[in-house]
């Protein structure tokens, strides 16, 4: 392990986790750019690399667009990526407060200590949990699903009614084009582009970018700017000691999205969406989050850096990719020759520990250099609107056309991002749908799947069979009973 610090601390190791956390803001920041593109287009120049320098680039790049997707959704409320949408909810409330440089500080702390506990929980923890990871299977990760969904009794907004609908909304988008597991055709009225599928990260632009943009154009004569900005000396320091305010927030959240991330196919948007969920019901205040609750960044940005973390315990124990980009990075082990797996730990150690201290040190860059850059970013939102509004437009639709290469997206996107506008107008908050759009692909693959094995046993016996079933089901109900009994405490209080 000391060897491994002492790989990763070298100069040249240094350079490439410093090119991998620049290459990463970049990526995170633009709306589209996900950190598999990144990772993907940074993977033939580790070819030449020895291991240790190509991964640690890698992990760099993905940890450092983990935090960087942050800015675009606590600036402008566009998630680039679907983690940052919960990031959204609050972060940009905090910007149209005049706080906009103290969430993306907060973000980059919090980013910071979800890195820490992932890295060095995929550092001492990796044999461990990677067993408790093969314990998941679809009936499992259908009740997680199900668990994120009690979200939408946090961020329905006024109408718990509304809420509901716009989840099914967003649930019903997610069916849309050629079923995952019987492939039938849904929704596509017979417009064969549609067979495709929406993609959630166009989605998400559309949900959250393209009806802030419109609210923009319309109140163009009340504000000519999204919102104010003054410089306040000294604000990273007294940021990070409110984050440091609240331990159990922070360490919670990073270590559910570190647990999250371990699982294979859950990912960054399950964990982020699971810590909020979790920070608004041990929260004293709940009606807070939504309006611009720094803690709801905090839980966000943290579980989403764990989960990148976390992701490489599946990864690197198992030879499981537990996220997309860690399928790229897979790729690069395999083209250097190596096989992950229980082995790897034995018979090429350094290599290992050195990839997790990388991580880590690429955690502390990452924070350093968002604190830094701040206050710069932050002053965006002084940027006359007539002249943002076609900026985030343009960058919306290079995001959205850039994943696939396909325009059919950038109109889904429009379209979807006119229709939510109108909604929002009527009363629909934009959250519960774009909760829809995320767990939809998650749950729905995970009950067929579920039912198909049902057929050699009972429906009881698939969904309540397994300890880790039990625990859902018992989490989401008390999510549920939290909620309704809290807003009927409410009621009587404003009664």
């Amino acid at each position: 392990m000391l060897e491994g610090l002492l790989v990763a601390l070298t100069p040249a190791s240094l350079l490439f986790i410093a090119v991998g956390v620049l290459a990463g803001i970049v990526v995170g920041a633009l709306p589209g750019f996900t950190a598999t593109m990144g990772t993907a287009l940074l993977l033939p120049f580790t070819f030449a690399l020895p291991p240790e320098q190509g991964l640690a680039m890698l992990g760099a790049l993905y940890v450092a667009s983990q935090m960087a997707d942050a800015i675009p959704a606590c600036l402008v409320n566009t998630p680039g990526t679907p983690s940052a949408m919960a990031t959204a909810w609050d972060g940009f409330q905090l910007t149209k407060q005049g706080r906009g440089q103290a969430a993306i500080v907060a973000s980059g702390f919090s980013a910071l200590v979800g890195t820490f506990i992932g890295g060095f929980t995929f550092m001492f923890l990796s044999a461990p949990l990677a067993d408790i990871a093969l314990r998941f299977g679809p009936p499992e990760f259908f009740w997680i699903g199900v668990f994120a969904l009690t979200l939408i009794g946090s961020i329905a907004g006024d109408s718990l009614i509304k809420g509901i609908a716009g989840g099914v909304l967003g649930l019903l988008v997610g069916t849309i084009g050629i079923s995952a597991t019987g492939a039938v055709s849904r929704y596509t009225f017979g417009i064969s582009e549609l067979r495709a599928g929406m993609n959630v990260v166009a989605a998400l632009i559309g949900v959250f970018a393209v009806p802030q943009v419109l609210s923009m154009v319309a109140e163009r004569r009340k504000h000519l700017t999204i919102a104010t900005y003054e410089r306040q000396p000294g604000i990273t320091l007294a940021t990070v000691k409110e984050v440091l305010g609240k331990p159990g927030n922070l360490v919670r959240s990073s270590a559910i999205g570190t647990f999250v991330g371990i699982l294979p196919g859950a990912g960054g948007p399950i964990a982020t969406l699971v810590s909020y969920n979790e920070a608004v019901r041990w929260s004293k205040d709940r009606k807070k989050f939504g309006k611009g609750a720094l803690e709801g960044v905090v839980a966000s940005e943290a579980a989403g850096n764990g989960a990148a973390g976390g992701a490489m315990v599946p990864l690197i124990a198992l030879g499981i990719p537990g996220s997309a980009p860690a399928a790229v990075i897979l790729g690069a082990l395999l083209l250097q020759g190596i096989q992950p797996g229980p082995q790897f730990f034995i018979s090429q150690p350094v290599v290992v520990y050195s990839f997790a201290w990388a991580i880590i040190l690429s955690g502390v860059a990452t924070f350093f250099i968002g604190a830094f850059l701040a206050g710069s970013l932050a002053r965006m939102v002084l940027i006359p609107v007539r002249f943002l509004a076609p900026i985030v437009m343009f960058l919306s639709v290079v995001g959205a056309f850039a994943i696939r290469n396909n325009m059919v997206d950038v109109f889904l996107m429009l379209g979807l991002g006119v229709l939510v506008y109108l909604l929002w107008k009527a009363g629909f908050h934009p959250g519960p749908i774009g909760l829809g759009i995320i767990l939809g692909p998650i749950v729905e693959p995970a009950l067929v799947q579920a039912m198909a094995m049902a057929q050699a046993v009972s429906l009881a016996d698939v969904f309540l069979g397994s300890a880790v079933s039990k625990g859902l089901i018992a989490l989401t109900v008390v999510s549920v009973v939290w909620i309704l009994w809290t807003n009927e405490l409410e009621r009587r209080h404003a009664d």
